[in-house]
């Protein structure tokens, strides 16, 4: 095996990035857990002065900020990884067509345990991708500033057509399938609605599309731009996209309650709502990058960085833990709970993954489906275990 193909030394990873998948995983667990709640026939739920205040907190710093930022991050990731195979001598467009390929698989498994995967679109659009791989910043910018002002508009019309949606997570049909306990039944029930809501629902189909694909170039463009290894001397950057960031967030979050609370009629034509997403998922992002900067929270984001490095493992087994306690394959809790109880358990089950991760990466070079992934990717076997220091020498005096 070439030196080429060795693990990336730790010192010479972009620490931030991982950091900023991790807060981002957190996000995606505490969003998915709580989507449990969806899961069944529509009735009241009883909660408390503690359920509340996490529903916001989730609405207005989570919600869709994490796994918009996580497509960011995939984009940059993309630019990279697609850099260092051209560099190797291989073919980026077929090295990466495989990868993506590869992660439809692993998509399909997930999304079997849990409706809404979001492995699948990542997979789709990252073969979309490989048309821009070779595309300026200033062209990458252009398309992706493009996509993200129709947002509004595609919104607004998509929601305008009013077409009906079929919800098999309410269908009491369909979520027979969900309570059975039969395995079949089970993954039946998650790969249906992950169809009907996701794959053919116009909104989240071609909303939600365009706004990954508008996120996964920009990613792409910060990578052609170098930008997270310039981060100190882009400090007063950072600083006035905090604050322009922020002053954006809180108009558009104020103009976009009061619009939906009194059904304004420009809703009609503009929706604003993933310019709020957005702006916000901007602000949090350059926030942790200043705290990082002014290295602060080293403790706390050792830990982050330690998750984000095993992003989807972390992922996958989040949602199969999911299965496993919500579903009628495990303990069958399903929507039963409130709100406090969905949050609590994601915050706990992500805490435990970090210790996790932050062991597992003393002794592996991988997460376990990350090394799966990159093995079947590159058609080898890369060395999981570490190589402790008495190996090193001994490998050194056989040479």
């Amino acid at each position: 095996m070439t030196n080429s193909y060795q693990p990336i030394e730790q010192s010479k990873r972009t620490a931030i990035l991982d950091i900023l998948r991790g807060w981002a995983l957190f996000g995606v667990a505490i969003g998915n857990y709580s989507g449990f709640m969806r899961i069944g026939i529509p009735h009241e739920t009883k909660n408390n002065l503690l359920s509340d205040i996490l529903s916001y907190f989730d609405e207005y710093f989570l919600a869709g900020k994490s796994w918009t930022l996580l497509t960011v991050l995939f984009g940059y990731g993309f630019a990279i990884l697609i850099h260092n195979v051209a560099a190797k001598g291989k073919n980026p467009f077929t090295f990466f067509t495989w990868r993506m390929l590869l992660l439809f698989g692993l998509a399909f498994i997930d999304s079997s345990f849990w409706f809404g995967d979001i492995l699948k679109d990542y997979a789709f659009l990252g073969l979309i991708l490989l048309f821009f791989y070779k595309s300026s910043a200033k062209t990458l910018g252009f398309i992706s500033a493009f996509l993200i002002l129709a947002v509004p508009f595609l919104m607004a019309y998509i929601k305008g057509l009013n077409i009906e949606r079929i919800s098999i997570i309410t269908n009491p049909e369909y979520l027979k399938l969900y309570h059975s306990g039969n395995w079949l039944d089970f993954f039946k029930f998650n790969l249906l609605a992950n169809f009907y809501q996701q794959i053919i629902a116009p909104g989240y189909a071609i909303v939600a599309h365009t706004v990954m694909l508008s996120c996964m170039l920009f990613g792409v463009m910060l990578q052609k731009l170098d930008f997270f290894n310039r981060l100190k001397e882009m400090k007063k950057l950072l600083i006035y996209v905090l604050i322009s960031s922020l002053f954006m967030a809180v108009i558009l979050g104020v103009v976009f309650y009061f619009a939906t609370e009194n059904k304004a009629a420009f809703l009609k034509f503009f929706h604003p709502y993933f310019w709020f997403i957005l702006s916000t998922m901007i602000f949090i992002a350059s926030g942790i990058i200043l705290l990082y900067n002014a290295k602060r929270l080293k403790t706390v984001f050792s830990y982050f960085s330690a998750g984000g490095k095993m992003t989807l493992t972390n992922y996958i087994t989040q949602n199969i833990l999911g299965a496993f306690i919500f579903s009628g394959i495990g303990l069958g809790i399903a929507d039963s709970m409130p709100y406090w109880f969905y949050f609590s358990l994601a915050v706990f089950i992500f805490i435990v993954q970090l210790f996790i991760s932050k062991w597992w990466l003393s002794k592996y070079n991988y997460g376990p489906i990350e090394w799966l992934w990159r093995s079947a990717s590159y058609r080898k076997l890369f060395p999981l275990k570490k190589k402790i220091q008495s190996d090193i020498i001994s490998e050194v005096r056989t040479v």
